[in-house]
Parts: C-alpha cells; sequence; structure tokens
C-alpha cells in the first residue's frame, strides 16, 4: 500500500512538474524579444503535425534512431571487454588508460573532418563518431566498476579454493553488471547528444538534419520540435535502461536487506 501511493504520488509530482515547464515555456515565448526564437508549444504543436503529415518525422526519427543505435552497440560490445582487460590486467590498464583519458578531452565534433576524410560522408562516418564518444563514456564506467570490486568477495572466493576464471565470471562479473547498466544508460545519452554533431557530416536526412535545415529558413517551430522530440527519445530510453536495471539488479537489493 505504501509503494503504491509513493508511486502515485511520484507521477502526481511528474504532471505538476510538465505542467509548470509548459507554462513557463509559454510565458517565455510571450516576450517578444525572446517569442520569435523560442516559440510556444502551440506552434511547435503545429509543426509536429505537419512534420507528420508529409511524413518527414516518421523518416528522421527512423533514421537518427538507427544511427544512433548502431554506434552505440558498437561502443558498448567493444567497451565491455576493453573495460574489463583493463580492470583484470594492470598491463592492459597501464598501456590502454592514458589513451582513453585522452580521447575523452576531445569532443567528438572536433573529429569530425578527419571522419570525413577517411570514411567520406555515408552512414559508416555518422556512426563513427557516435560509436566514439558513446565507446569512452561507457568504457570509463565500467572500468570503474570491475576495478571497484570488493576484494574481500575476491578474498573469499580465493579461500574457498575458486580459481582466477571462477572469480572473474562468478564474481567480477556479477559485481560489475550494475556499473554496465549505468554505462548503457551513460552511453545512450552521449549517443543521442553526438547524434547532431554526426550529422553534420553530409547527412541529408535525421533530426539533426532536421533541425539544422530548419535554422537555416528560422523555422524555429521545426527547430524547437526537433530539440523536444531527442529529449523525449532520450528520456524514454534512459527510464527503459533503468528499468531494466532495477530489474537485473534486483538481488543484490534482496541481499543488502
Amino acid at each position: 500500500m505504501e509503494g503504491k501511493s509513493k508511486k502515485i504520488s511520484s507521477s502526481v509530482i511528474l504532471l505538476a512538474s510538465l505542467a509548470i515547464g509548459f507554462v513557463i515555456w509559454t510565458i517565455i515565448s510571450l516576450v517578444p524579444s525572446i517569442g520569435s526564437i523560442i516559440v510556444g508549444p502551440a506552434k511547435v504543436f503545429e509543426a509536429l503535425i505537419s512534420e507528420y503529415e508529409n511524413g518527414n518525422l516518421a523518416k528522421n526519427i527512423s533514421i537518427s534512431l538507427w544511427r544512433v543505435f548502431s554506434g552505440f552497440s558498437i561502443g558498448l560490445i567493444t567497451a565491455i571487454p576493453v573495460a574489463f582487460l583493463m580492470g583484470w590486467y594492470t598491463l592492459v590498464r597501464q598501456f590502454v588508460e592514458p589513451w582513453i583519458q585522452f580521447f575523452r578531452t576531445i569532443p567528438p565534433i572536433a573529429l569530425i573532418p578527419l571522419v570525413i576524410v577517411a570514411l567520406g560522408v555515408g552512414e559508416s562516418a555518422k556512426t563513427t563518431v557516435i560509436f566514439v564518444a558513446s565507446f569512452l563514456v561507457m568504457v570509463v564506467t565500467i572500468y570503474q566498476g570491475v576495478k571497484g570490486v570488493d576484494p574481500v568477495l575476491i578474498n573469499a572466493a580465493r579461500v574457498l579454493g575458486a580459481s582466477d576464471r571462477d572469480i572473474f565470471f562468478d564474481v567480477v562479473v556479477p559485481a560489475s553488471v550494475p556499473y554496465i547498466l549505468v554505462g548503457v544508460r551513460l552511453g545512450l545519452g552521449s549517443a543521442l547528444t553526438t547524434l547532431v554533431a554526426a550529422e553534420l557530416t553530409g547527412a541529408s536526412s535525421g533530426l539533426g538534419n532536421m533541425i539544422m535545415e530548419a535554422s537555416l529558413y528560422f523555422r524555429m517551430d521545426v527547430v524547437m520540435l526537433g530539440i523536444i522530440l531527442i529529449g523525449v527519445i532520450g528520456f524514454i530510453l534512459d527510464k527503459a535502461v533503468l528499468y531494466l536495471e532495477k530489474r537485473i539488479t534486483s538481488w543484490q537489493e534482496m541481499r543488502e536487506q
């Protein structure tokens, strides 16, 4: 009963927050000096209907999601083994970590000229930019999880006669799962924030391209629509991963209780 009431109160707070946000947005759009740039909800909704009816909206969303998931998936598949190797083997960590930290300081947008020269302006270039951004975030997060495994667990396993292989798969990997899921959340966020930069590489479609084209013609309603859509997609994906995280790591909560 307590959990149900808590869930209801959370939903009420969320709705109240959204309502207040819409009110503030509407008020800002009515200011003469700002209203031409930050258009109101009504105009954005009209742009949503217009883009949906002409077929551009579904096309741009699907293409952008494909690019995001392609770059993110490659980043995740690469980040997991690299992070575990860094956390398990000192030599690998000493060799790889300086390069990870070096590239983390470089904004993905700065790599676009190199990517275009190397890969052209096709889908591979966009996927590469998103891959780099999501990989760097995820590898660091997952590595911290591997490195931070409780030494007591590892020592207890050794006392019980577990081999290094058993310790790795039965202790280190399960203990790192929450960090992998956190890395997934951060990686998805990074992939979405890099989307617009990735679509600078000669894209003719996608949400980032929609925003940039609309800005050239000062169609601020479409610009706002694209920004909001990216935010909504990111919010939904984050909540989906958070739900998955709670389901998978529920055994840890039971153990702590």
